[in-house]
């Protein structure tokens, strides 16, 4: 016979535990250190980079998307989307939004007409991505405040994370919704917002939008980022997966990582298009 191991104490147990969200926070910390410097400065340059670096990333959530939903490896799956993708990011870098809005319906449709096994999931997959690309560069598009819209929102769903995490962790409290995510709490929820609203007062101090107009848009984004991190917390446990990829240290995938601007990017694109028109979705989030 076998003697059965003795359980660790509870204390040690807790220290283990402390330790590894040590590690966690370390690695969080470090990556974010290297890409968001990276990401601000192809957002400021704009053009072609910005538009081959949202494409990229539209190629990886797609892909990330199939891999949660079981479809990973499906070539047929995959092909028809990432093409679609990568033409449609041609034709936004040289100004054509009407042919890329036509690429990327094509591109839907092939995608739900090809793949017959999970089919409704493939395609939301699609949608998911082809709308992170569009409302990403026509954001960045407008040459006046395309930038200043483009980091409002980044910095809104930067600070909604990192303020959701402090907080959460500090405060502790009620869950959010433990059947989706276990670990989000309603005082990270709280903390996350209240860090939005920091940001749109930091945006009105420097002249760059007036303060209730930015103060309601930075609710209403926070929320919407939080909203979006859920629905793929949602997805994943649907599917039975805790992380979308291990591409990020400490982040995980793509998806874990622009859940909340993928939902942010697109409600201040479509809003700003409404305002300002497809040449001043910039201006139309920002400008009152």
């Amino acid at each position: 016979m076998t003697e059965d191991k003795a359980a660790p104490p509870a204390g040690q147990s807790d220290s283990r535990i402390r330790e590894s969200d040590s590690r966690n926070l370390i690695m969080r910390i470090a990556a974010a250190a290297v890409l968001i410097p990276i990401a601000v400065a192809i957002a400021y340059a704009g053009g072609w980079l910005w538009t081959s670096l949202v494409t990229l990333a539209a190629i990886g959530l797609f892909v990330e998307w199939l891999a949660v939903v079981g479809l990973a490896g499906v070539t047929r799956a995959m092909l028809p989307g990432v093409a679609a993708l990568v033409i449609a990011g041609v034709c936004l870098a040289s100004g054509r939004l009407d042919a890329a809005l036509v690429v990327l319906g094509v591109g839907f449709v092939a995608v739900a007409a090809i793949v017959p096994e999970r089919r409704n999931w493939a395609a939301a997959g699609f949608l998911y991505a082809a709308a992170a690309e569009m409302a990403s560069v026509l954001l960045r598009l407008d040459p006046v405040k395309g930038f200043a819209a483009l980091m409002f929102v980044l910095l809104i769903v930067w600070v909604t994370d990192s303020g959701g995490y402090f907080a959460g962790r500090g405060i502790g409290g009620p869950k959010l919704w433990p059947r989706v995510s276990p670990k989000k709490t309603w005082a990270g929820a709280v903390g996350g917002l209240a860090a939005s609203l920091a940001v749109a007062a930091g945006f009105a101090a420097f002249d760059l939008g007036r303060i209730g107009p930015l103060l309601m848009l930075s609710g209403a984004l926070s929320a919407v980022s939080q909203l979006g991190d859920l629905f793929e917390s949602a997805v994943k446990r649907r599917f039975g997966v805790k992380d979308s990829s291990h591409i990020i240290p400490g982040h995980g995938g793509l998806m874990d990582r622009l859940d909340g601007f993928v939902a942010a990017v697109v409600l201040a694109a479509v809003f700003g298009f409404l305002r300002g028109g497809a040449d001043g979705v910039g201006r139309g989030l920002m400008v009152w």
